[in-house]
Formats: structure tokens, sequence, C-alpha cells
């Protein structure tokens, strides 16, 4: 398929005019572009070095005959000093004594590539890059020579897709490769060989990419293990076939498909309010794909929504009244978040459905969301004839419920589990910020939790009840990329929002 010609970038001016429609003047745009910039900054890596920290020097006592006069003389003479260092020279004052430290971050520095040796991670973050076209690609050069292994490489403030140079491809040595605010290069004017041999870890924040790219960037990073994509865009069509990806991010995406052809290593993937029903959408009414194929390890998967993600399994599509069958299930997955809308019946009622795709479910977090516009609940009675679901009859072993509010459809999902979960050993709710510490209703909404359930025949008398209150406001958790990446936590979706 030819490659579309891409549209304009996003300018100023079309920004502006953006807002007016919306009744927003232009004293709003700088609000609105720190917002977007402080969103884009939760995505990306910490560097590994920090102008904060503290540093200590042997200090010597006065009056034992090694008098510090060069550091008594003025800042200005002590700067210029710096300045007339090579640049690691001048970074080594700092050292010297407490009086040393701030000088050569306010020194005009004299940077000579030649006195530095490989550069480890380079973190390009705070400058205009629209400002240098033409210096871009010669940087990105410098920093193929210099064998540069983690870069972080954002635009701002405006536009928001300036066009990334190609030469972004030289970098053959890089591991670690964050890209913010783009527009990516047209990968099919690419020479042939164009790859990323060693690149083990690829964000992409704010970037506008073709679905060919995404295939492209697949096929030529041979030992890609992380792909996290946060606020693209456009449209996000993904056909993943990679012999060594482990984990798969979408955050705030406008995701239309993600077809899990061939993924022998896949781990996880991890979706934060990745639909096109998501905050960034434009086709509401279109629901996103996910399809499963060939991932043999795949453990991890949250958070679904159902309704609003559809689930293909081989060549079904998954429905109310589909039946679990070999062909239907995925077997690998021992860890599922939901996020419900438990007050729109059209989506609550298929989480039996999500359930039965999963058998071998060991830790089942629940996501209740709030919806604006109710459209019918659940009962008791629905709950009490789901019956028959493998993974919560024979697997779940812990429940997880976020966002608790003790709205009745909520109560009896609670109630459904306790009755049905025969190896379930703990039930963890968290309520909803505000609840459990209002002086009106606080330690009756917990007394009454428990009143509640205290009721329910339960199919595991051991199972037990803790109940917390949630550390954030409902609505304002904020996805944390790195920890949903880091594989040193067996259960991201306890840590990462």
């Amino acid at each position: 398929m030819e490659r579309q010609e891409p549209p304009p970038m996003i300018s100023m001016e079309a920004m502006l005019h953006s807002m007016a429609s919306l009744g927003m003047g232009a004293e709003m745009v700088n609000p609105f572009v720190d917002l977007m910039y402080g969103l884009l900054r939760t995505f990306l890596p910490r560097p590994p070095v920090s102008a904060a920290a503290y540093l200590s020097a042997y200090s010597s006592s006065p009056g034992d005959g090694s008098e510090d006069r060069l550091s008594a003389l003025p800042n200005a003479i002590l700067r210029d000093i710096v300045s007339r260092l090579p640049v690691k020279d001048a970074a080594r004052t700092a050292v010297l004594s407490s009086r040393w430290r701030p000088l050569w971050r306010s020194a005009p520095l004299a940077l000579v590539d030649a006195h530095l040796g490989p550069f480890r991670c380079v973190n390009l973050t705070r400058s205009s890059m629209a400002a240098h076209p033409t210096e871009l690609a010669l940087w990105l050069d410098l920093l193929a020579a210099k064998g540069v292994e983690e870069f972080v490489f954002v635009n701002r403030p405006w536009p928001l897709d300036f066009p990334l140079p190609a030469t972004i491809f030289s970098l053959a040595s890089v591991k670690r490769l964050y890209l913010g605010a783009w527009r990516f290069p047209n990968t099919s004017a690419l020479p042939r060989g164009t790859a990323f041999p060693h690149l083990l870890e690829l964000g992409l924040g704010y970037v506008a990419m073709e679905d060919s790219d995404y295939a492209f960037i697949l096929a030529r990073s041979p030992v890609l293990e992380t792909l996290l994509v946060y606020m693209c865009l456009g449209h996000v069509n993904l056909r993943i076939i990679s012999r060594r990806l482990r984990c798969l991010q979408l955050y705030m995406c406008n995701v239309h498909d993600v077809s899990v052809v061939d993924v022998p290593c896949l781990e996880r993937i991890l979706l934060w309010e990745a639909s096109d029903d998501c905050p960034l959408a434009h086709d509401r009414e279109i629901c996103t794909r996910i399809k499963f194929g060939h991932a043999p390890k795949l453990r991890i998967l949250g958070y679904l929504v159902p309704g609003v993600h559809v689930l293909e399994v081989g060549n079904t599509i998954i429905k109310v009244e589909t039946k679990a069958s070999p062909r239907t299930i995925v077997p690998s997955v021992k860890i599922l978040g939901l996020q419900v809308h438990f007050e729109v019946q059209n989506e609550a009622k298929m989480i039996p459905s999500f359930l039965k795709c999963f058998p071998n479910i060991e830790t089942l977090h629940i996501k209740s969301e709030k919806s604006d516009e109710p459209a019918g609940k659940l009962s008791q009675k629905f709950w009490q004839e789901a019956s028959g679901i493998e993974c919560v009859q024979s697997h779940i072993m812990e429940v997880v419920f976020h966002e608790y509010s003790g709205e009745p459809s909520e109560l009896a999902f609670l109630k459904f589990i306790l009755e049905n979960a025969q190896v379930l050993r703990k039930m963890l709710v968290v309520f909803v910020q505000g609840i459990l510490s209002s002086p009106t209703s606080g330690d009756d909404a917990g007394a009454k939790l428990m009143q509640d359930l205290s009721s329910v025949k339960t199919a595991n008398e051991n199972c037990r009840l803790v109940i917390l209150k949630s550390s954030i406001p409902r609505g304002g958790a904020c996805w944390n990329c790195q920890v949903a990446s880091n594989f040193d936590f067996a259960d991201p979706l306890y840590y990462c929002y």
C-alpha cells in the first residue's frame, strides 16, 4: 500500500484555532502546553544522574598549613577558570569543596568532542528542536559516533509533530530510546539495511506514526523487549510479530486494532485508557479489537474494558453467549485487570464472558469506573446465574477491587466472587478516596461492607477480607509506565497507578 502524504504539522496557529472553537482563549496555550509536557514527563525514564545530587569532599581544617586561597576568589573569576578547562575536568571541580559545586554548572564551558569518551546516556528534553532544523541530523550523527546507549529525545514546545530526522536510525548502539513530540520518519523511504540492532526498549510519546512505521520498528528491532506507546498522534493499528518482545504498553491511545500474531516471548500487555473510547478518541462508536494469536508466555493482561474492548481468540469474537472451548481461551494468563462501568449494563454483563476466556487466572484486578451516563444495572440474580466460570471456581486466589464506592452493582459482584471462588485466599477492597475518611459515612461505609458480606455463604471459609482507602482521587490516577515495564514487579497492576 502506498504511503499517504502526511498532513500539515500541528502549528501553533492551528492549535489556537482549535482552542477558540472550544471557547478557550490564547491565554490558555501556555497552561495547556505545560500540562501536556507534564504528562509527557511521567512517561520518560528518570535520568541516571541528577544535578541535585549531594557531593562530599575532604576539607582541610583552618590553621593546618593548607589554606585554600583559590576558593576565596570571586565567583566571576572562578567561573572564568572553570570555563577554560575541558568539560570533564570542569565537572570534577565540583568535588573540591562546597564552594566549587555550583560553579561548573553556571560557567560557559568549552565542549570539544575529542575530549569526551563514549556516551552511555543522553537526555535532550528542554529545547525547541524546530529552532535547529539544520543541526539535528548532525547531532544524531555525532551521538552515533559516540556510541550512545540510552537516548531520550523530546521536541518542545512546538510544533507537536516536527519531523524527526531519519538519521535517528544511525544510532546503531542505542539500547534504550524514548522519543517525544515528533513526526516519525517515512520508513518506506529508508535503505533496506536500516535497523536498531541492539534496541531493547522503545518509548514513543506524542509521536505521529503510520501503521507501517510500527511494523517497520518491530521488524527492524530484532532484540526489542519493551514497546511503549504513549498518547500517540493518530490511530493505532498494531500487527505484532516479534521474536523477543516481552512487554507492550498502550497509554491513552486511540487504538483500533491490536493483533498478537506471533510473539513467543510476550509476557505483558498493559493498556490504560487505550481504546476508541479514550479521552483522545474521535470515533467513539468504534470498539477496539484485541486479537490473540500465538503468545504462549502471556501472563499479565490489563486493563481490558468489557463492552469497549472486543476480544477475538483464534477466529472467534467473544460475545455474551460465547461458550468456553479450547478455541476461545487464552490459558497462559495468570493476572487479569478489568476496568468496569458497573452502572452500564451492556458493559458489566460482558464480565463473565471475559473471565471465561482466561480460565487460569490467579489474581483478578477490578477497577470500578463511574459512568457519566448510567444505563441500567445488573441485579444479584444475574450473578447468581453466572455459574460455571472455571477461573472463579478453581483458580482465582486473590481479588483486588479498586475504587469501590458502595454501589449495589459493585456489592453484587463481590458477593458473586465470595460465593463461587473456592480457592480464594484474599479479597482486597480499596474504597474511593474520601468515603472511609468522611466524618459522616467513613466508619459506616467500612462497617456496612463487612456486614453486607458477612451474610454471604463463602466458598472458602478461610478467605480474608481487607479494606483500604485509595490514596488518589477517583479519575485522578496516572499510569506509571516505568513500573509497568519493570519485570522486578511480579504484578505491576498493584503499583502502576
